[in-house]
């Protein structure tokens, strides 16, 4: 089962291709307050993404009215996918198994196809309140909600969102062999504990200890920024599957290079500036309608942040775009010289 593609997804999911299949999947990590239907849209129109995951719907201990499974995935409404056909997963986070059950009956009536449930979410309130990484410091808390989600929908594919333990690693194979045992399809590992945070390095060749204790798929996350990051990451977790967050922001045609060189060998010159700050553009459209101006200029900000940290032009033009407060400013300043 080891690299293998992801079971029992929705018709035409993943990739057509089935070269590219074999040479392995790339998914869009979801990330709170950041990756929302914007820009999933975005990112997957980009090319080379095989499904995307949502931030994460929280749960309590109460069912969500079904307009709150819509709001943060517009998606459901399209059959559980992007406008270009790209697979959307729903994820959920909560500790509480009867919660969680009920409310992944109440996701898939709303139009989930496939849910993933987060035991990796780092965020302080996140774990003070008992969800996400927290969790991992029990394997029988882990085995308990992802057996409780998959008994309520034995019809919908569930995997686990995890990463190597909270303080240490411990407890990482009882964890991810507690994901298993309750039902879990795939596993998705990010490479660090929760203390560590998203400083690197990734440890990926703990993934691959993980990989051989376990009989589903996994799929590897964490410090993914560049093809030769792709390669390595894949090199020593041995996984032949990845999921891209931040390293998508940074270079928005990250996948579509990946993919490129996964089916000629060939290595694409760097993303131009041109070829990102289009994106950043197409991203201030999508939002104009929605909301105020003043929060569209900061999440442009926000992502043009993450951006400079491994492109120089990018770092470069953000010295000056972040002293802009206007929207119209902003996207005439992504198409002028790079010092004004």
């Amino acid at each position: 089962m080891f690299g293998t593609a992801l079971p029992a997804m929705p018709p035409a999911a993943y990739y057509a291709d089935p070269s590219a299949s074999r040479a392995g999947l790339i998914g869009l990590a979801p990330m709170e307050g950041v990756i929302d239907v914007t820009t999933r849209r975005l990112l997957s129109a980009q090319g080379g993404l095989d499904w995307v995951v949502t931030e994460f719907v929280r749960v309590v201990d109460q069912p969500l009215p079904p307009r709150v499974f819509h709001r943060l995935c517009p998606e459901l409404a399209q059959g559980a996918a992007t406008a270009d056909g790209t697979p959307v997963q729903l994820q959920l986070l909560g500790s509480d198994p009867t919660a969680m059950a009920e409310n992944a009956r109440i996701a898939v009536g709303c139009g989930a196809t496939a849910l993933d449930i987060n035991f990796g979410c780092p965020a302080k309130t996140v774990n003070r309140h008992g969800g996400g990484a927290s969790m991992l410091k029990s394997p029988s808390d882990i085995h308990a909600t992802v057996a409780a989600v998959c008994r309520a929908v034995p019809d919908t594919p569930v995997s686990a969102k995890l990463r190597l333990g909270f303080e240490d690693r411990q407890l990482a194979l009882q964890c991810a062999a507690a994901a298993v045992q309750g039902g879990a399809r795939w596993l998705t590992l990010h490479a660090r504990t929760r203390k560590e945070g998203y400083r690197p390095p990734a440890h990926w060749e703990w993934i691959a200890r993980i990989r051989h204790h376990v009989n589903v798929p996994i799929v590897a996350n964490g410090d993914i920024w560049t093809l030769e990051d792709y390669w390595q990451a894949r090199a020593l977790s041995g996984c032949r599957n990845v999921m891209i967050g931040r390293g998508l922001l940074s270079d928005p045609l990250l996948a579509a290079r990946i993919r490129h060189w996964q089916r000629t060998g060939e290595q694409l010159p760097t993303t131009q500036w041109a070829e990102r700050a289009a994106v950043l553009r197409a991203f201030a459209e999508g939002l104009a309608d929605d909301l105020p101006e003043k929060v569209v200029v900061s999440l442009i900000k926000q992502w043009l942040s993450l951006m400079r940290q491994h492109d120089t032009e990018a770092a470069e033009r953000f010295v000056h775009l972040r002293t802009l407060r206007h929207t119209d400013d902003l996207l005439d300043a992504l198409d002028g010289p790079a010092t004004p």
